[in-house]
């Protein structure tokens, strides 16, 4: 699939020959945008403007050469997801919603066939989830709590070097008033001390209750720790090692598996789950009424999946231990075909669209095995 490079001392030079080649690259050209945000031309044009003005920034050459690169794959990466977004509006107006979260789920599928490294994909797929957000904090209902929000995933340094060169890479009215919103919200980040660094909580619990309490403030005060249950909650592609993990670090807590009780019921993978997924939460009831620790064994890929059952274990007072299992292409397929359980490869490469990797607003704590 090729190789990312990067611009580099002494010209900063783009190396748009080795990039321009890239499959998804080529998909943002003639994919239209708005003149009157983007008078530049198409997405293509507008990426190549933004990585030029990225690396003619300041602020990011002067970081070391490891975040420039992780940076500047986010200025690769940040509208991957327009094409498949775009559409016209019934006045006529193209729009792209929803573009930001596609577009972290596309980047890390990509990333993870190249062989990023996990950190440095996730850190990508973060700026590129939130790239828009420098540009709106300022008029959000809650601009305090959604800086806290992002920087628990997303460096807002970094976010606001990502949006400076969005700015800068277009044909816009209002090129200044952009810059202005970036500057707000790097001033808001720095001013809650999270510019550099996930906002710092004083208890996994309290951070917790924040993000399961959508009006809860801060520095509300947080009840006792009266956990009546813990939960481990495994995530992961089939074949990333879930089933081998929970094993080896938990072989006397009872698990929940649903690869187990589908084929008990005799619903293949490919086919709808809701009556697994039913007798799997009438299990875990009898555990947390029962107060009885147990792990949760499915994919869990999507938050939207993970929300629905992580909601049922809040509601018992249960502690939520997230633990995310992941393995290399290659070997994430040749483990799952070697399985007793295996799940057809189609079914893999369509759950890769709704691949979203847990993070610290999902639970008490959350661990990744990769």
């Amino acid at each position: 699939m090729g190789k990312l490079t990067y611009p580099s001392e002494p010209d900063w030079a783009v190396p748009w020959a080795d990039l321009d080649p890239f499959p998804w690259m080529q998909d943002l050209k003639g994919c239209p945008q708005n003149p009157d945000r983007h008078a530049e031309g198409d997405v293509w044009i507008h990426v190549h403007m933004v990585c030029e003005a990225m690396a003619a920034l300041p602020a990011w050459r002067a970081l070391p050469e490891h975040d420039r690169q992780t940076m500047f794959q986010a200025a690769l990466l940040h509208d991957v997801a327009k094409p498949a977004c775009t559409r016209r509006e019934a006045d006529g107006r193209w729009s792209s919603r929803g573009h930001s979260w596609r577009g972290a789920i596309r980047a890390r599928h990509i990333l993870w066939r190249l062989g990023v490294p996990f950190h440095d994909r996730e850190a990508v797929c973060a700026i590129v989830r939130h790239h828009l957000v420098p540009f709106f904090l300022t008029d959000s209902e809650n601009p305090e709590r959604m800086a806290i929000e992002v920087s628990q995933t997303a460096r807002c340094d970094w976010l606001a070097i990502m949006a400076e060169s969005d700015a800068r890479g277009r044909i816009c009215p209002d090129p200044d008033q952009l810059l202005s919103q970036v500057r707000h919200f790097r001033e808001k980040a720095e001013e809650l001390g999270c510019l550099d660094r996930p906002y710092q909580f004083p208890s996994d619990h309290q951070r917790y209750l924040f993000f399961r309490e959508p009006h809860r403030h801060n520095g509300a005060t947080t009840p006792p720790e009266d956990f009546r249950t813990r939960v481990v909650v495994m995530s992961g592609l089939p074949g990333a090692g879930k089933d081998y993990w929970a094993e080896q670090h938990l072989p006397d807590w009872p698990v929940i598996s649903l690869d187990v009780i589908r084929q008990e019921m005799g619903i293949p993978p490919q086919d709808a789950q809701g009556d697994v997924v039913n007798r799997a939460r009438e299990i875990a009831r009898d555990f947390l009424r029962a107060g009885r620790d147990f792990v949760w064994n499915a994919q869990n890929l999507s938050r939207q999946v993970r929300s629905d059952c992580l909601r049922l274990f809040h509601d018992y007072h249960a502690h939520v231990r997230l633990v995310y299992v992941e393995a290399p292409p290659d070997r994430l397929f040749q483990q799952n075909r070697s399985r007793r359980r295996k799940v057809p490869e189609k079914v893999i490469e369509r759950m890769l669209d709704r691949w979203e990797v847990p993070d610290r607003t999902e639970a008490h704590v959350v661990e990744y095995v990769v």
